[in-house]
C-alpha cells in the first residue's frame, strides 16, 4: 500500500489550493481514507475523510465550508479542494487509509500514511 501526497506550495490569503493523494496496493473504493495535517509544534489532526460504507465524509470544524474532499477511481487519487485559506491553515498534509470502511478523525486508527505535503502561510 502506497500512498502520494502532492499539490502543496505557496498561496495569497485567501487563496486556493488542491491537494492530491495517488493511492496504490489497494481499491480506493472500498478502504476509507482521510487528509491530516500536522503545524508545528502541535499533533497531527484529522481534516477531512471519506467513508467507504455510507459514501459519508467528515470534516473537522475549522475546515467545514472550506475545504472539499474528493475521490477519482479511475485516477486512484483522492483531492482535498482547499479554499479561503487562512495562516491557521498552515501545516504538513497527510493523506492516509486505514483497513476499513468508515473513517474515522483520529490518526492512531490510521494504517498506511503517505510522506506529507507542506502547505506554507499564505503570503
Amino acid at each position: 500500500v502506497q500512498l502520494q501526497a502532492s499539490g502543496g506550495g505557496l498561496v495569497q490569503p485567501g487563496g486556493s489550493l488542491r491537494l492530491s493523494c495517488v493511492v496504490s496496493g489497494f481499491i480506493l473504493d472500498y478502504y476509507a481514507i482521510g487528509w491530516f495535517r500536522q503545524a508545528p509544534g502541535k499533533e497531527r489532526e484529522g481534516v477531512s475523510c471519506f467513508s467507504n460504507s455510507d459514501g459519508s465524509t467528515y470534516y473537522a470544524d475549522a475546515v467545514k465550508g472550506r475545504f472539499t474532499i474528493s475521490r477519482d477511481n479511475a485516477k486512484n487519487t483522492v483531492y482535498l479542494q482547499m479554499n479561503s485559506l487562512k495562516p491557521e491553515d498552515t501545516a504538513v498534509y497527510y493523506c492516509a487509509t486505514l483497513q476499513h470502511r468508515m473513517c474515522y478523525p483520529q490518526a492512531d486508527e490510521y494504517d498506511y500514511w503517505g510522506q506529507g505535503t507542506q502547505v506554507p502561510s499564505p503570503a
